[in-house]
């Protein structure tokens, strides 16, 4: 079965400048689900108001999916992939020496 991902958005700071309510930190979760093997991990991306483009959306009209799109693509697949590792060692559990008793003990 194939891993379904998901992202959302678990909290945000803010500083009132350059606008009320300017978001500088998105902390963020991602969540696989494969069949009944769940796993997730978080994150958290900063931003600097001195690399803004566009117009400075208000806090207020901020949408889930605009936040998760201001979030490196690149961290998102880092954290699917960890994700995934987690799920992979919960389906196939990777092998673990153990202490035996020696023979001639």
């Amino acid at each position: 079965m194939a891993t379904t991902f998901t992202t959302r958005i678990t909290a945000m700071y803010t500083l009132q400048q350059p606008d009320p309510n300017y978001v500088v930190n998105a902390l963020w979760e991602v969540t696989g689900v494969d069949g009944t093997y769940t796993a997730s991990i978080g994150g958290n991306t900063q931003f600097n108001s001195a690399d803004q483009e566009g117009a400075i959306v208000p806090y207020a009209d901020l949408t889930e999916a605009i936040v998760i799109g201001w979030i490196p693509e690149s961290a998102i697949t880092s954290a699917q992939a960890c994700v995934q590792g987690q799920i992979d060692s919960m389906i196939t559990p990777p092998v673990s020496p153990s202490n035996t008793d020696l023979p001639w003990a």
